[in-house]
């Protein structure tokens, strides 16, 4: 590993800058979830979640919620559930319908096997000890229970990569500056099934590829400005890069009419 990876992958899981400031309120995951509504196909993410967990009864925790948008679902679509929701920053869980608590992934306040599902939605990347994570869900779940993970592949919104090198080039006055952070790396769609093979015996992949179109710079320089948190990690000035790929986008879409980036996350259903 780099020095360089080595100091993203310490950022991306870096808890006190995790709690305290990328997930401190809901505004800069929101701002990355939006983008998705400029995607085609539309694939309704929660509601997906729900219909995997369609034979699932009783007790269902969602580790790392974030802003709930999946605990509102499923307390509207499946009121016969038992949820709760986990995540490490308190700040975040302010809106989420409780019951919620602080706990963290690598050390769930849950007794052996008295979870029937446990849902770990673009998360796991987060997780210093990502194997201990694992463990640790395969520790709660019920024997017959079911895990549901989600993540993003490599070699998705590569063009918002390429966008960031070309735009922090031009304000360093280099044809191409350093490589933006990316926060699934460690835990992409395409490493994940062997991190949950080793607890798990079968591993279902969905992958869930599309490509977002739009007509204004405006939602794709809010999801790049959604990593202020790991401002530090990017060696370029964050607001003027920012400012540059506005630049870029509007330029882009003035001569071609759209923007358009392809994207390729999935979700991953574990049982035993």
């Amino acid at each position: 590993m780099t020095d360089l990876s080595a100091a993203h992958d310490a950022a991306v899981t870096d808890r006190a800058r995790l709690a305290g400031s990328a997930y401190n309120g809901d505004r800069d995951l929101a701002a990355r979830q939006s983008l998705y509504q400029w995607q085609t196909p539309r694939y309704d993410l929660p509601g997906l979640v729900a219909e995997r967990l369609g034979g699932v009864r009783g007790r269902v925790v969602d580790i790392g919620c974030g802003n709930g948008k999946f605990i509102q679902r499923l307390r509207q679509d499946r009121p016969d559930l038992s949820l709760l929701g986990l995540d490490i920053a308190p700040g975040i869980l302010a809106g989420v319908p409780g019951p919620v608590a602080v706990a963290d992934a690598t050390r769930l306040p849950l007794a052996a096997g008295s979870i029937d599902a446990a849902l770990a939605l673009h998360m796991l990347y987060h997780v210093p000890d990502i194997p201990q994570a694992v463990r640790e869900l395969a520790r709660v779940v019920a024997r017959d229970g079911l895990v549901v993970v989600s993540t993003n592949s490599d070699r998705d919104k590569a063009e918002l990569d390429d966008l960031w090198q070309r735009a922090a080039g031009d304000v360093l006055g280099i044809e191409r500056g350093p490589a933006r952070i990316s926060l699934s790396a460690r835990f992409s769609l395409e490493k994940a099934p062997a991190f949950l093979g080793e607890e798990f015996g079968q591993v279902e992949i969905t992958e869930l590829p599309g490509t977002i179109t739009v007509r204004d710079p405006e939602p794709v320089i809010a999801h790049m400005a959604s990593y202020r948190a790991w401002s530090d990690q990017h060696d370029v000035p964050f607001d003027a890069t920012v400012d540059r790929a506005r630049t870029l986008v509007a330029d882009h879409i003035v001569r071609h009419g759209a923007y358009e980036i392809t994207c390729l996350g999935g979700i991953l259903v574990c049982s035993r």
